[in-house]
């Protein structure tokens, strides 16, 4: 049978952002779940290169609007284009007669806040970028901080520090530190990415500062990448990207069908939350659980004793087991055990695994050990728990849900309104 005509449609983006990613996954979700056939041109390393793209003879063009840069390279093009970005506060700041996918900033906020809310947090700042032209979503996410905090008649603390650069990034961590100390405790810190939220656990951990006990940090992009670069687990906004993706696919298909859309302008809410240690705030308690939990948190996975924590908080074993008793109900052995625990369900939970490697990584002494720990704690074996979330994930994906990778038990994650 004779091939149809596919369609040659580019794809402007930068893959080595976890967004765009998502967004072209969400995309190519699209091209195998219909009989729309496309041949897609991207970089070969991913990137996105612009010199040039005015002489390519294609059919369609889906671009990362965010970037003023893009936007101006195609202005006035007469190739079908379909535009994908952030949401803006004003109409007039969207692109004029250019279908356009976004990102509701507003909503993605809104999660990240009333989870912090529901933490038991009463203050709250957040950590941007500098204002520039190529962090304008940045700045919406800014927009949106204030406007939830001033509606609960509060003032909104807003840092934005420096740009990430290897002259300067000294000065800036020391910078971070110091707007960290300067906040009342405790407090809730949104970051508008992932990798901010990096950088604010990476001056937290310099500056003695606990977390989340003093200091819960929630960022945004859910970047696997980030996840396995912080010692504790981030929590993060799932941003509806892959949508966004798929409903750019569908926009463009429409429109080399012949149907005008010149106008269409579709705001895609956050797909959820996934919780993890770094927003799990509980109430103050004793100073030396504070310290020593916090101590657990980055180390748990190193195959640290309970001495080894009694000399980091300064007092004697018997002395912190008693508060750890008193204030968490369980030993400084439990602690660690099942921090150890949090960080195995997460890697089982991302992907087929060699359960030995798991069992390293995670501190356990073997991978019978860590299979007794599951069995004792969760009801099941690793291989188990990992069935268990593929079979929630294809049982929450028709709905657009997301359940979020918790221990004990998998908790449900919070949507947006």
């Amino acid at each position: 049978m004779a091939r149809s005509h596919a369609h040659r449609i580019a794809l402007l983006f930068n893959a080595n952002k976890a967004f765009d990613r998502d967004v072209i996954l969400g995309v190519a979700d699209y091209l195998s779940g219909t009989r729309v056939q496309w041949d897609l041109f991207l970089e070969e390393d991913f990137r996105l290169r612009l010199a040039g793209i005015e002489k390519w003879q294609g059919d369609g063009i889906i671009a990362d609007f965010d970037d003023p840069v893009v936007a101006a390279a195609l202005a006035g093009t007469r190739v079908p284009l379909v535009a994908v970005g952030g949401s803006y506060e004003h109409p007039a700041d969207y692109p004029a007669a250019v279908p356009y996918v976004a990102t509701d900033n507003f909503k993605v906020i809104k999660l990240a806040y009333e989870h912090l809310i529901e933490s038991g947090l009463r203050h709250f700042a957040l950590f941007s970028l500098p204002e520039a032209s190529e962090n304008r979503w940045a700045q919406e996410r800014e927009k949106a901080f204030a406007a939830l905090v001033q509606h609960d008649h509060a003032r909104p603390e807003i840092f934005r520090g420096q740009c990430t650069r290897a002259p300067t990034w000294n000065q800036a961590v020391r910078e971070q530190i110091a707007w960290l100390h300067r906040l009342p405790k405790p407090v809730g810190i949104i970051a508008v990415t992932d990798a901010r939220a990096r950088q604010l656990l990476q001056a937290c951990a310099l500056a003695g500062i606990a977390v989340p006990e003093q200091v819960a940090v929630v960022g945004i992009d859910n970047d696997p990448l980030a996840r396995v670069l912080t010692r504790i687990p981030l929590t993060s906004v799932i941003q509806g990207a892959q949508e966004m993706g798929r409903t750019a696919a569908h926009l463009l298909d429409r429109i080399l069908h012949g149907v005008p859309l010149a106008t269409a302008r579709i705001l895609v809410p956050p797909a959820g939350i996934n919780v993890q240690a770094s927003s799990q705030h509980v109430p103050a308690t004793h100073p030396h659980v504070m310290r020593a939990r916090h101590y657990i948190r980055q180390y748990a996975c190193q195959g640290i004793k309970t001495d080894q924590v009694a000399n980091y908080v300064g007092i004697s074993r018997s002395s912190l087991e008693s508060h750890f008793r008193q204030q968490v109900g369980c030993s400084v052995h439990d602690e660690i055990l099942r921090a150890r625990l949090d960080a195995a369900t997460a890697m089982l939970a991302q992907d087929d695994c060699n359960l030995a490697d798991v069992a390293h990584k995670c501190g356990f002494t073997s991978s019978q050990y860590m299979h007794l720990v599951f069995k004792r704690e969760l009801g099941c074996s690793p291989r188990g728990y990992q069935q268990r979330v593929r079979n929630t994930e294809r049982m929450h994906d028709g709905r657009d849900h997301f359940e979020s990778r918790r221990h004990p038990a998998m908790m449900p994650a919070i949507h947006a309104a």
